[in-house]
């Protein structure tokens, strides 16, 4: 029976292939999650730097006023 054993081999090459596909794909995922986790980090880092400076500003004015 050599036609089984194409079959099955040719299953097993479908299946390879078919996680191949999807590994590349779970791979551009990853980079787009990642990609929006630093995004995400870029905007906390300049909003938290936005607060020291609005902070230093206002220390600066009221030594000013007292």
């Amino acid at each position: 029976m050599p036609s089984v054993r194409r079959e099955r081999q040719l299953a097993v090459l479908v299946l390879g292939g078919v996680f191949a596909v999807g590994g590349l794909t779970g791979c551009a995922t990853t980079q787009e999650k990642a990609a929006a986790q630093r995004a995400e980090s870029a905007r906390i880092l300049k909003a938290r730097e936005e607060r020291r400076e609005r902070k230093r500003h206002e220390r600066k004015h009221n030594k000013e006023k007292g």
